[in-house]
């Protein structure tokens, strides 16, 4: 497990696969990547257009901060003949346009049609569940300042919470994350509790933690589970608890904050 603290002093950590590392300097901040070395042809080929797409926005953006107006327009057209090529882009543009002219037959088609070549799309930055009394909810940011798309590097931090809203305590034991990139590739990861510690969450209280993903695509999605035990019992046996899916995404404004209510 390896783990730095961002400049707001929030703590965060990220599995290590059973992948090649590559050490990044930001700053004063070293990050150890996981980069893939076993990409076909067509997922090297997807990564390296995703990783094209990224810059471009990024740099249309630093453009009109600017004010450097005509090179803004340029690289939005750029982005436009960009998308046409990319069929999720293009879906995903033409849904947003459907719905902004009130077409919503053709959005729904269009929605259709994203979902059966990139189901990972149409998922939210947030999830929630609930097992056996135990609410999971997640909600996951993209972090501009420690990613690099020119070295195909996304950092992807998410917040979680745990709430019990059962009438037993219960202890957090193992985590089980399967991450999956635009690709399709998909990692399973496990581990020993969360962020070192394997908490205990007392009824009607809740635990917290944040911690971090980079992945080589500008997006993709999580979901996983933790194995819980009540602790009151001797003997008790241990219980999985359900993460639901949610995307790691660029082209959706995360919050750090969620909602209180049961």
């Amino acid at each position: 497990m390896s783990s730095f603290t961002l400049n707001v002093g929030m703590k965060l950590s990220w599995p290590i696969r059973d992948v090649s590392r590559q050490q990044i300097q930001m700053g004063n901040v070293k990050i150890m990547a996981c980069v893939s070395d076993g990409s076909t042809p067509s997922q090297s080929s997807f990564l390296s257009r995703s990783q094209t797409y990224a810059l471009l926005k990024q740099q249309m953006d630093v453009a009109a901060k600017s004010e450097d107006y005509k090179e803004a327009a340029r690289l939005r057209d750029s982005l436009k003949i960009f998308e046409d090529q990319e069929p999720v882009l293009r879906l995903q543009r033409l849904v947003k346009e459907a719905i902004a002219q009130e077409r919503f037959e053709d959005a729904a088609r269009y929605r259709d049609e994203l979902k059966d070549i990139a189901p990972h799309s149409l998922l939210k930055c947030s999830s929630e569940a609930t097992t056996l009394g135990i609410r999971v909810q997640v909600r996951s940011v993209y972090i501009e300042g420690r990613s690099q798309p020119s070295k195909g590097l996304y950092f992807f931090a998410y917040r979680i919470r745990i709430t019990n809203n059962s009438d037993r305590p219960v202890q957090l034991l193992r985590r089980h994350w399967i991450i999956t990139d635009a690709n399709g590739k998909t990692e399973n990861v496990w581990g020993i509790g969360v962020i070192g510690e394997q908490p205990v969450v007392l009824p009607n209280t809740a635990f917290e933690y944040s911690s971090a993903c980079p992945l080589g695509t500008p997006s993709g999605r999580m979901e996983g589970d933790f194995e819980m035990k009540h602790i009151d019992r001797v003997g008790s046996r241990t219980f999985n608890v359900s993460i639901a899916p949610f995307s790691l995404s660029k082209g959706e404004d995360g919050s750090d904050t969620f909602s209180d209510g049961s």
